[in-house]
């Protein structure tokens, strides 16, 4: 069944902190979704993930490069790829309908009252399917 993670961040960032925890999941050898509120943040996302660490190197691409099959992350909006069902970043501020595909789903949640209000709706959502879940204060 798939396990869910909450990640509240206390102050910060939520894409710099969502690189840390992508390289932190990719070091482990994992496949990696990252689900974005929409395709903005999605580029957005693609391009800092080329330049937030000068000792990090993450292999990633969106769905539709021409490489994506062979890469172990990929960052889109909407439907993942097939072979994509380890980890499911959501970076949205929705639970996405494909969530129970993955083993595990990670939710990071921003120091904002309007996002700690729709993570608790996610939680709640969660929660009454009787999903694991846990949280961790960043």
């Amino acid at each position: 069944m798939t396990r869910v993670d909450f990640y509240l961040m206390e102050s910060g960032d939520k894409e710099q902190f969502a690189c840390r925890l992508i390289n932190k999941i990719f070091q482990k050898k994992h496949m990696i979704y990252v689900h974005t509120a929409d395709t903005a943040q999605a580029h957005a996302l693609d391009q800092l993930l080329w330049t937030w660490s000068d000792l990090a190197f993450i292999p990633h691409g969106l769905p539709d490069d021409k490489q994506a099959d062979e890469l172990p992350v990929i960052i889109g909006h909407g439907e993942p790829p097939e072979h994509h069902h380890d980890v499911l970043v959501s970076l949205a501020d929705t639970s996405p309908p494909f969530f129970s595909r993955f083993e595990r789903v990670v939710e990071i949640v921003p120091p904002t009252e309007d996002a700690k209000i729709m993570a608790r709706d996610r939680f709640r959502f969660y929660r009454d399917r009787g999903y694991a879940l846990e949280t961790h204060k960043i």
